[in-house]
């Protein structure tokens, strides 16, 4: 549901920023956005994933060690984004290859502790198998407040140019304080907690490759668009963006199973049941893929339709859109696989995730200066960008699930057959679909070709045991088992 929540809340804010502000402040925008998200992954030190060890190693039951350790890496995350903030007030050309917006834009930095924060906090919860403050915060408050901020300081004069940077910096404090104060309520204030530098210093060490893992992964669905903020007009980097903030919506599903994956896989790995993480790696990746590739017909059929919404502008990025779409269906075994190898081969894991975004890297700058030589237009050049995205996370998925499959020596494959016909009848209505008006596409097509591919793979794909994926469960914290 949080996932569903996060896709609608998404619409309002892409409409603002397509229709308000126009592609080439959009295109400004996301160029800043993409390092100012990384820098802000890299400061949270990797704790999304990595705090749930942490906590399983090293406080046992003890609830007062558990808050101590959070508070640790509170410090120790403040203590990088306070750096990273400076130093790009300091050097700020690399957030604006295009230039910027407005003078306001320069505080996108003040977001950097924020987030590090945030993410720290949720994982925290998450911890204690309370996931409702992770919806709240990143599919509630962050969306609905970015949305309307950006209504409102476009409105307004004085802010108007520095818009969507500012109402950015609004919904990420006010992600903060949703979590924060989730956490105080189950954590609360420190008890005799006393900072060890040599220990803060050594949990920074140790927290290298997964914060390496994740900036990786995540710079994966980042690396295009700073690329593209390079090489192409910042109009092309709005229209990419619009289509990448549709495409990414099946990616965030992905993020509603994380919070409890770790918890469940940490105490798997504890116990040495790798039996029980095999089949938690093959039922959880199917689910993902099943709702994703759902999602990826129902928004890349109507492809034209959905990018119209934005404007006549952003129908050129639709072939970026089908491919991204198609790009985030390939990674899905990619990141259940690394949920599993960051814990158990995280040097293994960093370098291939080292190689796979070097390869997307030479990949997107080939493609799109191909496109330019040969005068092809925004939407060919955007194209280009998503045909990389798309050959990397396919390599990804293969090479990682190839890894895990042999150190679990089980099968970790997350695909069933009842995905092709599912998808093939999907297909068939869509295109149907497209012979309607516009607004009877998106209003009728959408939700028939999910309706089709969904009642198929319930019917044909869903077992009993993945049944469980709607009902609601709270899993106690002795909890082992592959189910979750």
């Amino acid at each position: 549901m949080g996932f569903a929540v996060r896709m609608i809340a998404r619409i309002p804010f892409l409409i603002i920023a397509t229709r308000l502000y126009g592609a080439e402040a959009l295109g400004r925008f996301a160029s800043a956005l993409v390092l100012i998200e990384i820098i802000a992954l890299i400061c949270s030190l990797g704790e999304k994933r990595g705090l749930a060890q942490r906590l399983s190693e090293g406080a046992g039951d003890d609830r007062g060690a558990e808050t101590n350790l959070v508070y640790d890496g509170i410090l120790l995350a403040l203590g990088y984004s306070a750096l990273a903030a400076l130093l790009l007030l300091a050097f700020p050309e690399p957030m604006f290859p295009n230039g910027m917006n407005g003078p306001k834009d320069i505080w996108l930095v003040a977001a950097i502790p924020a987030f590090a924060v945030t993410e720290i906090l949720l994982a925290a919860q998450a911890y204690r198998y309370d996931i409702a403050t992770m919806v709240r915060a990143r599919a509630v408050v962050e969306p609905w407040t970015i949305s309307i901020a950006a209504g409102v300081f476009f409105f307004i004069p004085a802010t108007r140019d520095s818009g969507l940077a500012l109402a950015f910096i609004t919904s990420i404090y006010a992600g903060l304080l949703t979590a924060l104060w989730s956490f105080l309520r189950t954590y609360g204030l420190p008890k005799n907690w006393k900072p060890q530098g040599r220990a803060i210093l050594a949990m920074s060490s140790r927290a290298f490759p997964i914060i390496g893992a994740d900036a990786i992964e995540r710079g994966t669905r980042l690396l295009d668009v700073f690329i593209l903020g390079i090489f192409a007009p910042p109009q092309v980097v709005g229209i990419y963006y619009a289509a990448q903030q549709i495409a990414s919506l099946p990616q965030k599903l992905k993020t509603s199973f994380e919070p409890i994956l770790s918890p469940v896989i940490t105490r798997n790995l504890r116990i040495g049941n790798m039996g029980a993480i095999a089949a938690q790696v093959r039922q959880v990746g199917f689910w993902i893929i099943g709702v994703q590739l759902g999602i990826a017909l129902s928004l890349g059929v109507p492809g034209e339709a959905v990018m119209g919404v934005w404007g006549p502008d952003y129908v050129a990025g639709t072939a970026a859109l089908v491919l991204l779409l198609a790009a985030e269906v390939a990674a899905s075994m990619a990141v259940v696989s690394e949920s599993v190898l960051v814990y158990i081969a995280r040097k293994r894991n960093l370098a291939i995730s080292v190689g796979i975004i070097a390869l997307q890297a030479v990949m997107t700058v080939l493609l799109i200066e191909a496109a330019q030589e040969y005068g092809l237009g925004p939407g060919y050049q955007a194209a280009g960008a998503a045909g990389a995205l798309l050959i990397a996370l396919t390599m990804s998925s293969l090479i990682k699930a190839l890894l895990l499959k042999r150190l679990l020596k089980a099968p970790v494959s997350n695909w069933r057959w009842a995905l092709v016909p599912a998808a093939a009848a999907a297909v068939v209505v869509g295109y149907a679909g497209t012979l309607l008006p516009e607004w009877a596409e998106l209003l009728l097509g959408i939700p028939a070709v999910l309706g089709t591919y969904a009642w198929i793979i319930w019917k044909r794909g869903f077992g009993d045991d993945d049944k469980v994926l709607f009902r609601k469960n709270v899993a106690p914290a002795t909890d082992v088992s592959p189910s979750v």
